[in-house]
């Protein structure tokens, strides 16, 4: 029975949600793809400076 009425509260709160238009929705996801390279791409250069300056320390 608790089942049943937590099922019905999801689905009275999910009528309640805004939802993006799909516009700003494609806007949100290109932004984050982005943002996500930029830090992958910082994140590698970082790790190919300090690899290469462990490297000939250690030389």
């Amino acid at each position: 029975m608790k089942v049943v009425q937590y099922l019905g509260d999801v689905s009275k709160e999910m009528r309640k949600v805004s939802w993006p238009a799909r516009n700003e929705l494609i806007s949100n996801t290109l932004i984050t793809l982005l943002a996500t390279m930029i830090v992958s791409l910082y994140i590698w250069g970082a790790d190919q400076v300090i690899s290469r300056a462990l490297e000939f320390i250690y030389r």
